[in-house]
């Protein structure tokens, strides 16, 4: 008797937990105080005849960390007994800092970072300033459109004088 998909996704929901918990221990190779599924990257985990289908969406279509991530979540999934994974890039929707948990963005702010401060869609120049994650002033200006990476602004806190990254809306 041939088991229907629907079926065999519910005796597999108690692995699909472990494959997600697996995938939150992937960190971000440019901010490694958060997982990949933190970021919302991971889109999907549905089990396939096969094995495994995992959506997957970088950050930006040309990232260069996206083979790695492909390999690492095959990798750490392989190591945790889960075979014949496939991972699809997922580019629609394009991934946007809105999939953000706000867990994530409040490590970020403890990490130095300021997270985004609006939604993808909004400009910081219309929602407010840029709050600086070492001591949460409101006073603080842009030194450069482009911190350490290019999804990230380079500021200075006029308070504190320290300079940080802020992770632009996207």
């Amino acid at each position: 008797m041939v088991m229907k998909m629907e079926q065999r996704m519910q005796l597999q929901a108690p692995d699909i937990h472990q494959i997600w918990q697996q995938l939150h221990q992937i960190p971000d190779p440019e901010l490694p105080a958060l997982s990949i599924t933190d970021l919302g990257m991971v889109r999907h985990v549905v089990p396939t005849e096969q094995g495994w289908q995992v959506g997957f969406t970088p950050t930006y279509s040309g990232c260069p960390a996206t083979e790695f991530l492909i390999n690492e979540i095959k990798t750490v999934l392989d190591s945790a007994g889960f075979q014949n994974v496939d991972v699809e890039v997922v580019l629609t929707p394009a991934w946007t800092t809105d999939w953000m948990n706000q867990d994530a963005k409040r490590r970020l702010r403890e990490f130095g970072i300021a997270p985004p401060q609006a939604t993808a869609c909004e400009h910081p120049e219309h929602t407010g300033a840029i709050c600086c994650p070492r001591c949460d002033s409101q006073h603080t200006e842009k030194i450069s459109e482009f911190g350490s990476t290019a999804c990230k602004a380079l500021y200075r806190c006029t308070e504190c004088l320290e300079p940080f990254d802020y992770f632009k809306c996207i």
